[in-house]
């Protein structure tokens, strides 16, 4: 009896140690499998890193893009804050030979236009050596041609959509839904303006003489700058060059608001004689999203004001 439970206890033991052992290795394994995992990841983003860091880099000659897509707006894609970025990290690598910006934008915000136009104008005086090219994709209308117009040149395609030189304010006025609706609006306000352009009430000469007014004069700091920029290229009798038009590619060239058929590529490998194309245009992380939006709302409380009550700009 004594040698039955002696055996007995030696295989308990022995099961137990095997137990043991297995929840032992399992934890091991589990370790080695979360170590390899990490060095993996850690790989990757090492990689990853040096790929994005290479997308900026060039060895001997490079030429640097810039992208303006989309909207120009404060919180947007082609923000100034973004394009100016990318340009100042451009022309600061001294592995350019050239800066192409690559533009397809409707236009937006004349101030975000306005920006980006004088600092291009800064940045080729303070690199003379450095040509900057504008290469239109689809458009590059209103505030998108505001952009190109600070270039040395500006490349198109020939059914790509250029001009729009001209400045719009609209809305909607529901004074006649009112009546007929019996709604009557009460609005109380400190400042006879305050209630500026107010839908729900009928137009008032004055105010829109004076909207009339800033219209008027921001059209004439726009065709000052295409002046400028384009300077002698421009064949100024043009029936409505300066009214809000827009020509293809090919009757852009005519009137002298492109210079010639072109491509990043194509301006990249025959303008400045640097086929590689570094892209500079600045990488949105979530953070930078954040800030951006909130200082646009600091920013934009007039523009939002108008836009409730169902005006835009642009």
């Amino acid at each position: 009896m004594a040698e039955e439970n002696w055996e007995r206890s030696l295989i308990e033991t022995f099961a137990t140690e095997m137990l043991a052992e297995q929840r032992r290795a399992r934890r091991w394994g589990i370790f080695f499998k979360l170590a390899t995992l990490g060095i993996v990841v850690a790989g990757l983003v090492v990689v990853l890193g040096v790929v994005a860091a290479r997308e900026r880099v060039c060895l001997d000659r490079c030429t640097a893009l810039v992208d303006v897509r989309g909207e120009l707006s404060a919180g947007g894609r082609a923000s100034a804050e973004r394009v100016i970025a990318g340009l100042q990290g451009a022309f600061k690598h001294q592995g350019t030979k050239g800066v192409i910006l690559r533009i397809n934008s409707p236009g937006g915000s004349p101030v975000q236009a306005g920006q980006i136009y004088d600092e291009v104008r800064r940045l080729r005086q303070l690199h003379p050596e450095t040509r900057v090219a504008a290469v239109v994709e689809e458009i590059a209308a209103s505030g998108g041609y505001y952009v190109a117009a600070a270039a040395d040149d500006i490349y198109v395609d020939k059914a790509s959509v250029v001009g729009s030189i001209g400045v719009i304010m609209d809305g909607f006025g529901f004074t006649g839904a009112m009546e007929k609706l019996g709604v009557e609006r009460r609005v109380v306000t400190s400042g006879e303006n305050k209630a500026f352009l107010d839908p729900f009430e009928p137009v008032d000469p004055k105010q829109q003489a004076y909207i009339q007014g800033m219209l008027d004069e921001v059209h004439e700091q726009f065709i000052a700058a295409v002046k400028s920029g384009r300077g002698k290229r421009l064949v100024e009798a043009t029936p409505g060059l300066f009214s809000g038009l827009v020509w293809n590619g090919k009757q852009a060239i005519e009137v002298g608001l492109a210079d010639a058929l072109g491509t990043v590529e194509g301006v990249a490998r025959d303008v400045f004689k640097a086929e590689e194309v570094v892209d500079f245009t600045p990488e949105d992380n979530l953070a930078e999203r954040v800030a951006r939006r909130f200082g646009a709302a600091l920013g934009g409380q007039f523009a939002l004001a108008l836009r409730s009550a169902g005006w835009t700009w642009r």
